[in-house]
């Protein structure tokens, strides 16, 4: 997985095709040009370079609906699915000139009607119509979102997978949690685990704090170093095979009290109702509705948010309280799920499990220890 140097399984590019095709059918786009990398990815099945930060649009690969052809930047073969040949793979090119006549040469190029992109730069808004004479642009980000945001048999696997290293991660770092150690000392054994899982791009770096006793959005001040009675929070995530997997617990050091056996009560009631809004049919903002049905304030952070191929939609937080209200939970969604609670004088109970919503309603994909269990002596 740490160096990803073999193409998705077969299945799991032709699924997601599958899906892809039928939204370019129902949006009416008879070819994609996709420069962000998740929609790349999806589409081509190859694995993608990863990098820090943000990229420009580049037509990076490209999907022609009437023959299936897929065209792909890429300087190598290796890792490229056998159904994409190599006289359609093409370099990467300074000149955006090279591009546009690299995109003149696909198959139906002067006749499609409706090309559809993710990301639009004002260049090659002036640049693809040259590739596309006779086409019209579209924002391709709806028809993508859709696609990807029911995932496929394949993918809920490929997710499972993910999941695996992310718990072997969190575990080393339940391991390592004891008076005297240190955050930074408990986020290397995280990392270092799921390295050794064979995922070498954490999906966060941040994986372990000590919650603040003062407020309830920081972090505890001080020298990083874990004492008797904290509440310390460790959070895994990893982009395995492409997919982004994240599971969250939260520890306490020492002898629980009352009160801390309180908050861990108060959690296990706001994730029983976070659990029972995850119904398909349901709008995300019932996420929303269960923090205040269990009495307790909105977080700061996102209250659930997909997983995919990357931080897919919905992001379900207090701020698009109107998008949540509007957008649907339909069966076979996987979202990251947060349960987040406080109390003065003592701390914060941060969990987050992935949940793939069912007929029948959630199934927690996670197996991480039970949320009750999540105290450590």
């Amino acid at each position: 997985m740490g160096t990803e140097i073999e193409a998705d399984g077969r299945a799991l590019r032709l699924s997601r095709r599958a899906r892809a095709l039928a939204q370019m059918e129902a949006h009416d786009l008879d070819m994609l040009v996709l420069g962000r990398q998740a929609n790349v990815r999806y589409i081509s099945g190859a694995p993608q370079l990863w990098v820090v930060g943000t990229r420009p649009f580049g037509p990076i690969c490209e999907f022609v609906r009437a023959t299936g052809e897929i065209h792909l930047n890429s300087t190598w073969d290796e890792g490229i699915p056998e159904e994409i040949p190599h006289e359609n793979l093409y370099g990467f090119a300074w000149n955006p000139m090279t591009l546009v006549g690299i995109l003149q040469n696909i198959e139906g190029a002067d006749t499609v009607r409706r090309v559809g992109t993710d990301a639009l730069t004002p260049m090659f808004a002036k640049l693809l119509p040259m590739a596309f004479p006779n086409a019209e642009l579209v924002d391709a980000e709806p028809a993508m979102q859709a696609a990807r945001r029911v995932k496929t048999p394949e993918e809920v696997q490929a997710l499972r997978r993910a999941l695996v290293v992310a718990e072997a991660g969190l575990a080393a770092g339940v391991a390592a949690l004891g008076p005297g150690t240190t955050q930074g000392a408990l986020a290397g054994a995280v990392l270092e685990a799921e390295a050794a899982g064979g995922v070498s791009t954490p999906a966060t770096q941040d994986a372990a704090w000590v919650t603040s006793k003062q407020h309830p959005w920081r972090r505890a001040d001080g020298d990083g170093a874990v004492r008797d009675g904290d509440l310390v929070a460790l959070s895994a995530g990893v982009l395995a095979e492409g997919y982004v997997a994240e599971v969250a617990r939260t520890l306490h050091v020492g002898e629980p009290t009352e009160a801390v056996r309180a908050l861990y009560r108060r959690r296990d009631d706001l994730w029983d109702r976070l659990l029972g809004a995850c119904r398909p049919g349901s709008p995300t903002s019932a996420l929303l509705d269960a923090y205040q049905q269990a009495g307790e304030p909105l977080p700061v952070i996102p209250v659930a948010h997909g997983l995919g191929l990357g931080f897919d939609p919905p992001v379900v937080t207090p701020t698009l309280r109107a998008t949540a209200e509007a957008d649907i939970l339909e069966e076979g969604m996987v979202m990251a799920v947060t349960a987040y609670v406080w109390e003065e004088g003592v701390g914060a109970v941060f969990t987050r499990d992935a949940v793939l919503i069912t007929a029948d309603g959630a199934d927690v994909m996670s197996g991480a220890p039970a949320y009750g269990e999540a105290v450590h002596g």
